[in-house]
């Protein structure tokens, strides 16, 4: 009799501890699991500090991929120049006339006014241009495009001012089968010198620099 009334009390308990448990969900979807938490997935993927900006910003170097270098070890030349910009790129728009108007002035880029920096003395079509920091812009045309060198720094978008222009140089454009989404910039060599290609669709114009 008493083992028998032992046996009921510890059924009891049994079931009653079993019933005090607490079911976890089942993940769903909407879950992100590590080994120490379960926290919820974001509904969206935005940037809630700033806009996603289309045109993104964008460095060249002249050598080319100087800061890797440095940091390699395994520079040749100390830095001559570089180039800052934004990349807007077509989105299914042709050049002219949807984005650049001939013989309408051109940041060469998007966004900030796009930066030339010369780490010292250059030479740009037999113009001495001494080391500083300076603005590019351009005022394309069929057959050739005039590229501005400016001295108005850390300045959004463009308005010309002709009286803080150093030097003003024209360039041939040349037509080629490339189909180029971004617009580039980017510094290539050459005997003598470096050219600052600028390319976009299929168009390429380069202005020659020398050290």
């Amino acid at each position: 009799m008493k083992r028998s009334a032992l046996l009921l009390l510890a059924s009891c308990l049994f079931f009653s501890c079993n019933n005090n448990k607490e079911e976890k969900p089942a993940p769903t979807d909407k879950t992100v699991k590590n080994d120490t938490i379960t926290r919820p997935r974001p509904e969206k993927t935005t940037n809630n500090y700033v806009p996603v900006d289309l045109s993104p910003m964008d460095m060249s170097y002249y050598p080319a991929d100087y800061p890797k270098l440095k940091m390699t070890k395994t520079p040749t030349v100390p830095p001559r120049a570089r180039v800052i910009y934004s990349r807007p790129h077509l989105q299914g728009r042709q050049l002219f006339h949807d984005v650049l108007k001939y013989g309408e002035p051109w940041r060469l880029g998007a966004n900030e006014a796009t930066e030339l920096d010369l780490y010292t003395d250059a030479t740009i079509q037999g113009k001495k241009i001494p080391a500083g920091r300076y603005i590019l812009y351009c005022i394309p045309g069929q057959e050739t495009w005039t590229i501005i060198l400016n001295s108005n720094i850390d300045s959004w978008g463009l308005q010309p001012d002709p009286a803080s222009d150093i030097a003003r140089y024209t360039v041939p454009v040349q037509q080629t089968s490339n189909a180029i989404e971004f617009f580039t910039m980017v510094f290539q060599m050459r005997t003598g010198g470096v050219d600052l290609l600028m390319a976009w669709e299929n168009i390429e114009v380069r202005l020659p620099f020398s050290f």
